[in-house]
């Protein structure tokens, strides 16, 4: 029986030593390397050359997403699987597109996942593309939501984003403060579940697209 060497990133000790327990007790199964880190990930997957990787989606020092990204165009023979606490779209969307082959939930029982590691070692892919197409719909759908709940002035700074403006120019087109407009941003930020500033002004472009076509 050929064995599926298996390689762990997780910032949590116990947590990594939890799963290398419990696939290293499964004959068929070997963890070769670990990392707590997305920094240690990668120079670790070069020394061991894993067939899957198994990814906590948020590390201390970055994503797990990230480091799939990575570990996928360096060594695409190696199959990812992205572990994580909470059931997030936007996360399952990014790891889809990383290239990630699955999605784990952590609350799911120690059969589930080793499983899944079986499954993507054999070339399965249970990321499909219908389900990150579901979730882009979720996420569509919920941000468009959250949009029409801005409050005025968050929606047009919302807009202006959009249009690719600065907070700087922002603040002179609405004669505000670039101050105010910094709040503004922040506070429809948590508002639409989103981070980066590259994100709110891709979505904000793609509303205004749709609604020139409808």
């Amino acid at each position: 029986m050929s064995t599926t060497r298996v390689f762990l990133v997780d910032d949590h000790d116990v947590v990594r030593r939890g799963l290398m327990a419990l696939i290293n007790a499964e004959k068929d199964l070997e963890v070769v390397g670990t990392a707590g880190s997305a920094a240690t990930a990668m120079e670790t997957v070069e020394a061991t050359r894993p067939d899957v990787a198994i990814l906590d989606v948020r590390l201390g020092d970055g994503s797990g997403v990230e480091v799939c990204r990575e570990i996928r165009s360096s060594f695409p023979e190696v199959a990812c699987l992205i572990l994580t606490s909470f059931e997030d779209d936007q996360a399952l969307v990014e790891a889809s597109l990383a290239g990630a082959a699955g999605y784990v939930l952590k609350k799911v029982q120690g059969g589930e996942l080793l499983a899944a590691i079986r499954r993507v070692a054999a070339g399965g892919r249970p990321l499909d593309m219908a389900t990150t197409r579901l979730a882009l719909r979720r996420l569509r759908e919920s941000g468009e939501t959250a949009v029409e709940e801005l409050a005025p002035q968050e929606k047009r700074v919302f807009e202006l984003i959009g249009e690719g403006l600065s907070n700087r120019e922002i603040a002179e087109a609405m004669y505000v403060a670039e101050k105010t407009v910094k709040n503004y941003v922040t506070s429809l930020f948590q508002k639409l579940g989103m981070a980066r500033r590259t994100e709110a002004a891709a979505f904000a472009a793609r509303l205004s697209e749709r609604r020139r076509n409808q």
